[in-house]
């Protein structure tokens, strides 16, 4: 998932803005795998949005952002049993070229 958002410690950061690359893999305990029904399942849209709307939230540290996603998809979605997300900042200001720095939790 590909973000544009307003995390940062510096004020710059927090006003500009950069973009960000959420990848979420999940352990899903489903029933769909036979049923081949929705119902069954977690629907990924509703995801996008859980964590759309976490990401449009400023905070300071990606470490942070990445923790209140993880939160809020383990409090909406009780389907999921585990889950590992790398939050991604590309190009981030740190005084030189540097494409990415991530940050990686699982649940």
């Amino acid at each position: 998932m590909e973000f544009f958002a307003y995390h940062g410690f510096y004020p710059v950061e927090q006003k500009v803005g950069c973009r960000y690359t959420v990848d979420l893999t999940m352990r899903l305990k489903t029933d769909a795998l036979e049923s081949d029904r929705l119902s069954d399942t977690l629907n990924y849209e509703e995801v996008y949005r859980a964590v759309r709307e976490e990401m449009e939230k400023p905070s300071k540290l990606i470490e942070h952002v990445a923790k209140r996603i993880l939160e809020r998809l383990r409090g909406d979605f009780p389907i999921i049993e585990g889950m590992t997300l790398q939050l991604y900042k590309h190009n981030p200001p740190l005084g030189g070229q540097v494409g990415k720095v991530s940050v990686r939790l699982t649940d």
